[in-house]
This record gives structure tokens, sequence and C-alpha cells, in this order.
């Protein structure tokens, strides 16, 4: 498997199938249909489209981005778990999930408390967790958490409007962050099963995308990505064997509004071997009905077994090179190139591919990193997202040694500049502190405004790039002691994950910090927000 993807996707080759791009198909157009013309940053994708750029943000320039300066913080209350929920904004509110089963709505310029919401409520076996972030549309915020609820809340108030609890699978939970469109709202949902040890009955988690109805969470239509699991055996612990599962949708979809397509793409099996792994989906928004599928990785099967001591017997794909865990958990961008669609989504394996949105043609493919092989795991590669802005497409890598932010040309894959994880990382700032946790990666989702790319790092570091030169023009340091508004201590980590994607809204930036691998272990993790 390694030697046919070298093979059709050698280092920094472009890929053209099929029909050329037509002449007139010399530049890329804007999208400006899909674009979201006022400042709110109301879902993770920021439009349909996937975007991930503040178009309408002309308050932040390449000019004064170096004046910007922390205007509050917010500190979780829990201490030691992650910060992942990316906040939206909407008007004069910022809307995010906490790591202490508490959902908020907080004065976006301010960070004065609006209202909060009590997870518990809702799922009271546990402390609920928000993992993804929050859409916000029809009077509602939308969201999910770890243990596979989904939630409704009034968007004035923070009442429960309805809620369902989408899998009851052990381990299910919801990093999809949801998108709303024509009375539907869509998410995925992906488990950790894959993380669980040897004794456990291995694995019957399904991944799958919902389709929601807006007003009362009833299930319009579900799509799995695999078949139901059969008992196959057993482990060699004793542990009941079952075949195939995984294909978890981590990722969050986008939506063509020309077509009515929904696309999204999904991680490879925990167990077996079958059904979508590994997949960008293509279904009809309406009825869930499958308009194409593009599998892009011919066999992956991959749990952390694949990397413990002693794997023989827990991961087969070792001896034949398909332990790869080459997850699609980027989320797709919709874009125009001449008169035709294309979808473009990155891989864990390294590569960014293009696709004719109509049909799934593959249209080019550019391998941005290179992949660490079979057992190691995809954290190579591209993994949450990457923005458009109507001129280029921004894709990071993650731990690519370095982790690398690029500027490509959507209509051949050309990369028009690449700028590494500054070299200095490590060793300014907070991070230098912690020399044996640090590393030069970049896992978080691009995100893009007039003039400017966002990118967080594994070294702590929020940086904002020239998105002509790929020049850094101004960084932040969030490995620090932060004192919140809500009264609270608490200190920045990573930037990365679900979370770890920059949001600039209304003239603010807002950033989480507190992902993997965490510096001052125990601490409190923090939402940090930036003015001029």
């Amino acid at each position: 498997m390694l030697s046919r993807l070298r093979k059709v996707l050698a280092a920094g080759a472009v890929v053209v199938l099929a029909a050329t791009l037509a002449s007139s198909a010399s530049a890329a157009e804007p999208a400006a249909q899909w674009f979201t013309g006022n400042g709110d940053w109301a879902t993770w994708q920021k439009d349909l489209a996937g975007s991930r750029f503040a178009s309408a943000e002309h308050r932040i320039n390449p000019g004064n981005v170096g004046n910007l300066k922390l205007k509050w913080a917010f500190v979780y209350p829990q201490v030691g778990a992650m910060a992942r929920s990316e906040p939206a904004v909407v008007g004069d509110t910022v809307y995010f999930g906490g790591t202490d089963g508490k959902f908020y709505a907080r004065d976006a310029r301010t960070g004065a408390a609006k209202w909060e919401f009590d997870l518990t409520t809702v799922n009271p076996d546990t402390r609920p967790v928000v993992w993804d972030a929050p859409a916000v549309s029809d009077g509602k915020v939308f969201f999910g958490d770890a243990a596979g609820y989904f939630y409704a809340l009034d968007v004035r108030t923070g009442a429960l409007r309805w809620s369902a609890r989408i899998d009851t699978t052990p381990y299910a939970g919801v990093t999809s962050s949801p998108i709303v469109y024509n009375g539907r709202v869509y998410v995925g949902v992906s488990s950790t099963e894959n993380i669980v040890d040897r004794d456990y009955p291995c694995c019957t988690f399904r991944g799958h995308l919902d389709s929601l109805d807006v007003n009362t969470g009833e299930l319009k239509w579900r799509y799995y990505t695999v078949p139901q699991p059969q008992l196959t055996g057993t482990w060699p612990s004793g542990a009941a064997k079952y075949e195939p599962s995984g294909a978890g949708v981590w990722s969050s979809p986008v939506i063509d509004p020309r077509t009515g397509t929904l696309y999204v793409g999904t991680g490879q099996n925990y167990t077996g071997s079958g059904g979508d792994f590994d997949t960008l989906l293509a279904l009809d928004a309406r009825s869930g009905a499958v308009r194409w599928k593009n599998q892009v990785t011919h066999a992956d099967t991959w749990r952390t077994e694949c990397t413990q001591p002693n794997p023989d017997g827990y991961c087969p794909g070792l001896a034949d090179g398909t332990a790869l865990d080459y997850d699609i958990g980027a989320t797709p961008n919709i874009f125009r190139v001449g008169d035709r669609t294309l979808v473009g989504v990155g891989q864990k394996s390294g590569v960014y591919h293009v696709f004719d949105a109509r049909t799934g043609e593959v249209v080019w493919r550019r391998q941005l990193g290179v992949p660490e092989g079979p057992g190691g795991g995809g954290d190579m590669g591209i993994l949450w997202g990457s923005s458009y802005d109507g001129q280029r497409l921004y894709i990071s890598t993650y731990q690519a040694k370095p982790g690398t932010l690029f500027a490509v040309n959507p209509v051949n894959g050309d990369v028009l500049w690449q700028t590494p994880n500054p070299a200095d990382g490590c060793t300014t700032g907070g991070a230098a502190q912690y020399p044996g946790v640090c590393s030069l990666s970049e896992g978080a989702a691009a995100t893009s405004s007039p003039g400017l790319v966002w990118e967080g790092s594994s070294d702590g570091k929020l940086r904002a790039y020239d998105s002509a030169t790929g020049r850094v023009l101004w960084t932040y340091d969030t490995i620090q002691t932060f004192t919140g508004v809500n009264g609270v201590e608490g200190m920045g980590s990573t930037i990365s994950g679900t979370g770890g994607g920059a949001v600039v809204s209304h003239g603010m930036v807002y950033v989480q910090s507190g992902y993997l691998p965490g510096y001052g272990m125990g601490q409190r993790r923090v939402l940090l927000a930036f003015g001029l």
C-alpha cells in the first residue's frame, strides 16, 4: 500500500486525472454566494462551503495585526481537561462548550456572563464534555458531547429546546461540529473505542452521519459508514472480536446549496476491513442517498494496539502494511474553478485531494506531508481542516518535522508559499520550560481573513501570517498563566484539535488553548479573546 501511495503521490507531484481543467479555469472564483456576508462566525465551518474565511473582517488587517492585545480570558473550572469547543460568535455573544459539564454564552467583547447550561440535566451519568463547536441558527444553538448526546438550546436564554442521544455505543461521542441547512441539522459521530485495552470486546462501533429536524430533533435519516459488526472469534486476551467496525465521522460536513449535496470524510476501520473507511462521501442532503463516494485508501485498519508492545494478534495490519490510521478527519472545502465546482479535503496521509463536486472524479492531488508508515498513525499529515479565501487554499500539516502552513493554488495544487513552524517555537516563551513536551506541529484548522491567515501550534503560540507571502506578522504565546473573567486561574497549552482553530469575528480573534500534548498537567485550560 505504501509503495502504491508513493508512486501515485510522489513528493510534490500533482496528479491531474481525466479532463484537464479548461482554459477558462485559469483562476479560482471567490464563490461569494457561500461566504457569510456579515461578521458572524456561526459554525465551525464558518459557512456552508467550509471556507473558514472571515470575509467581512476589515478592522484587523496586515497593517495593524501587530497591535492585537489580549482583551479577556475565560478559564475552565475543570482541572486537567482539554479545551476543545471552538466558539461560535453571533452578534455580541460568544458560545462555547466547557470541560466541566457546562455550555456558556458570554459577551463577545468583555467575556461577561450571559447564561450557562448544565449538561447533566440531560446526561446525569457523567460529567459531559463538549468536544465540538456549536452551530447557531434558527434561534437555537446546536452541539454534541463526548457521550453521544446532542443538544439544542434557546439562543437567547440557554433553555433546553430538545435533546437526543444519537449513539448509545460505549465510547461513542461527537467531535463533528454540526451544520444547519434548510430545516435540518447535520452531525457526524465518532468513537474512542479504538483506544481501549485488550480486555475490551473490540469493536462494535459504526460511524454515522445524522440528519435531524432543527425544531424537534427527530432523526430524518442516518448514514452508517460500516455494516453491522459481526462476532468473528476472540482476541488473544479472550475478549470477543467483532468485524468490521469503526470509520468514525470525526470531521464536520459541508453543503453545496446549488445541488443540495453534503460532503463529509470518514476515518479508518478499527477491526476488519469494510465499509466506507477513509472515504469522502457525497450524499443527498435531503434523503441521505449516496451521490458518489471516493475511497482514497484501499485498506486501513488501525487502533492504538498497533503502537503497543507485543501487538501481534491485535493489529493484523502491521504484517501487510495496512495499519495506517489515514483518516479523512479534516473538513472539506467547496470552491469554484471556472465553471466547475470542486471539493477538496485533507487526509492524515498528508495528501490534499480535490474532486469534481458533481462526479467525484479526481482533479488533482498534492502531497504536503510525508506519512510515518504502518503502525505509527497518521499524525504527520493534515488533521482538522483548511481554509479558502477565494484566492488560495491554506493547509497545515501536523507532526511533519516541522509542521508547515501551505498556501496552495486551488486550480492545480501548486504550492504558492510554505512557512514551517518557526524553529524557535520550542525554545521561546512558555514552551521552553517543557523541552520534552514541545513539538513543532500545526494540527489546528487554518483560518483566514482578508490579507491574513491564522494558525495555532503545539508550541502553544497563535500566529498571524501574511496571506500573500506566508510571513509571520504577529505571535502570541498562550503557555502562561491567566486569570479569567470568571475569577479562576489557569494556563494555556497546545493549540490544536477541534477547538484549535482561530475564530475571527467583529474585530476580535478567539482561540482555545488546551489540547494535547499538555503543558503544566493538572492546570485549568483557557479560551482567549484578542482585539486591537
